[in-house]
């Protein structure tokens, strides 16, 4: 893992001081060593987390005549694999790290080498003799990648405070991205929340010559035909046993360093757990969330699952005004407004981890997405069976099922959840799953400033990308839980369950995720299982459950399916305000930052504070989580130093100037050119 940037232009020369300040910024992805590459059209830029081949694997790093150079943020699991298929075709290597097989996979086997890595990454590939720039992102966006098109050339970074190292650029928001937000929980790429910067799409590549910036697709998830026949139970039961097995073992073998491992008490990461503790023989350490909070917390669980295999425990306690403490900091890594405080809490954990000596963790992340663990998809069952006949007298009192684990849960009220549930029951409706959601949240809305809201315009205030009708075409033939499924993965997953709670959290600690339910091989099998073997009635996770029933406690495999959750609103009135809190809700900062209307801004803080956040409804505690993380966004990155905090950067170990006269290559401390 590391941070990768860089600077690409036909016009002029790359400016290398832009580069440098944009590797400043990205010190904390990359505390180990830095580099970078420069000629007279790209400058690359690269701050490493060493793991794998941490002698070796210097970056940026080149092919053997120095034609065409890599800056890599990731890791490619099956590079083991691919480098003796490599060699077998004739190519020399000079490391053992996985960069140098993305060099030699692409003069082998050019874009088509993105289908063939097993991974999570983000690339920038500087062909020099084709003078062609080409930047990839892993499958379903795993590791970010951010660009701004400028009228000098392309800048792109691993983050967006290292674009904003440019002072050219704008600093604004952007309407349609915080509508977005505003809906799905995180903009859909390629939009982000500010003006002019824009994320590559899971499982795209890009191409930068001098015809132009093109996007090409190089992979998508697809879906059976619902009427696809039953595979048989028990042989794929063992299939998916094999590669996910296999999938955690990469995880934690393919490692120079410790790799420990998350264990949250649910299902997902005491399964990742398990097969770690099972089929490798290194030491184990795991490491908890807890919660001060009893409605939160689920130490019970973790308890359990770590004294069945015996690891090296630990765990950190987390209270409202910890949240509250961090959460600028949150905000500033996220890099984005936020409408739950979840990632803070998460924050906590990759710091305790690395106060630990580690940098790598494998954590059980995608599994509700891949195998249908979400109350969404139950939620959405639910509301087709009704659907399908809405005047039943008993067909509504399945949505009473849902939700055990809320304090004030649709069995409790049976009332509102008649109400909520039977909005919008549209069978025919393509997006009928996440509906409730998006209504709900696009509540939020109407907090908005005039001028924004006109800036908005007429974009279907519930779904603004027109994702109902995005869809790949066919989707029509795939089980209506394979459309829940897609709908999930382009909005929550990418977007903000593998960034803001992912990727940034883990980062701003220099600490790598991994994730062995999105391996490529386990993802993709999951993707052709028929809608019944993940939700079996209103069982979600049937198969996976059936897969690794010798390894997990019952008590776990059958507990209540509970998501992770932290206070929210609360977080921020438990122990008083913080002094941050005062200043970005302030009637002056909220009308500079021209978002939202102060006076309603006024009345909502007022109301918190009266209840001191206790009691809320749903919809005032995202309206103030909405409000608090967008005010702290455009203080840091628009008014502000555009989320800066830059360091000094680590020791230099690759540098090459290639902008010379002639064209010599300035070596530092045993680099790679």
């Amino acid at each position: 893992m590391c941070g990768m940037c860089g600077v690409a232009s036909f016009d002029q020369t790359p400016d290398r001081e832009l580069l440098l300040d944009m590797m400043r910024r990205l010190v904390h992805r990359g505390p180990d060593g830095c580099g970078y590459f420069q000629d007279d059209r790209v400058a690359l830029g690269h701050t490493r987390l060493a793991i794998v081949d941490t002698a070796g694997g210097a970056q940026p790093m080149s092919n053997a005549d120095g034609s065409r150079w890599v800056s890599f943020n990731g890791e490619i699991f099956n590079y083991v694999e691919l480098a003796e298929e490599l060699r077998g075709l004739g190519h020399t290597f000079r490391t053992s790290s996985d960069t140098e097989v993305i060099v030699h996979a692409w003069e082998e086997w050019g874009e088509d080498c993105f289908r063939r890595f097993n991974g999570q990454w983000a690339v920038a590939l500087w062909d020099r003799r084709a003078r062609r720039l080409v930047l990839s992102r892993d499958r379903v966006g795993v590791r970010p990648l951010y660009y701004a098109r400028t009228p000098s050339g392309l800048l792109f970074a691993s983050e967006v405070k290292a674009l904003f190292a440019d002072p050219r650029l704008p600093r604004a928001f952007d309407p349609a991205g915080l509508d977005e937000t505003l809906t799905y929980w995180s903009t859909v790429a390629p939009r982000t929340v500010f003006q002019g910067i824009e994320q590559l799409p899971p499982g795209h590549y890009a191409v930068y010559d001098e015809s132009g910036f093109r996007t090409v697709p190089y992979w998508r998830i697809e879906f059976p035909d619902r009427q696809q026949p039953l595979p048989d139970l028990h042989e794929t039961t063992e299939l998916l046993r094999d590669k996910l097995v296999e999938a955690a073992r990469l995880r934690f073998l393919r490692s120079d360093v410790p790799v420990g491992a998350y264990l949250s008490g649910g299902l997902d990461s005491s399964i990742t757990t398990a097969v770690v503790a099972r089929y490798t023989r290194a030491p184990l350490h795991t490491f908890s969330l807890r919660f001060s909070s009893d409605e939160f917390d689920e130490g019970g669980y973790q308890k359990i699952m770590a004294a069945a295999l015996g690891t090296q425990h630990h765990d950190i306690v987390v209270g409202p005004r910890d949240i509250a403490d961090v959460f600028p900091d949150v905000v500033r890594h996220a890099e984005t407004p936020l409408l739950r405080a979840a990632p803070a809490p998460l924050y906590l954990l990759s710091k305790l981890v690395r106060d630990n000596g580690y940098k790598v963790v494998v954590t059980g992340e995608g599994a509700d997405e891949v195998f249908a663990g979400y109350d969404i998809f139950r939620e959405a069952r639910v509301r087709r069976f009704w659907a399908a006949d809405p005047g039943s007298a008993k067909r509504h009192r399945a949505a009473e099922l849902l939700y055990p684990w809320m304090v004030r849960s649709p069995g409790q009220a049976p009332a509102f959840a008649r109400s909520f549930f039977g909005r919008n029951l549209d069978a025919t409706d393509p997006a009928l799953s996440h509906r409730p959601r998006w209504d709900a949240t696009a509540v939020l809305k109407r907090m908005l400033s005039p001028q924004l809201q006109a800036a908005i315009g007429d974009a279907d205030p519930a779904d603004p990308a027109g994702l109902a009708g995005a869809l790949p075409d066919g989707s029509e033939r795939w089980d209506p839980l394979g459309r829940a499924q897609w709908l999930e993965m382009t909005t929550l997953l990418s977007g903000y369950i593998l960034a803001s709670q992912g990727d940034r959290m883990l980062m701003a600690n220099s600490v790598e995720g991994r994730f062995p339910f999105l391996d490529a091989n386990v993802l993709e099998f999951a993707a052709t299982l028929p809608a019944r073997y993940k939700l079996f009635g209103l069982d979600e996770k049937h198969l996976l459950k059936r897969a690794f029933a010798d390894l997990v406690p019952e008590e776990i495999r059958r507990r209540p399916k509970q998501p992770y959750r932290a206070p929210d609103a609360a977080s921020f009135f438990a122990a008083g305000t913080p002094d941050w809190f005062d200043e970005v809700t302030s009637a002056r900062a909220v009308a500079d930052a021209g978002v939202f209307q102060p006076a309603q801004v006024a009345g909502l803080v007022a109301k918190c504070r009266r209840t001191g956040g206790e009691q809320m409804s749903n919809t005032d505690s995202m309206r103030l989580m909405a409000v608090i993380s967008t005010q702290l966004t455009h203080r840091q990155f628009i008014a502000g130093d555009g989320g800066a905090a830059a360091s000094p950067l680590p020791e230099l170990q690759v540098a090459v100037d290639m902008t010379r006269s002639d064209n010599a290559y300035d070596n530092h401390h045993g680099g790679n050119a």
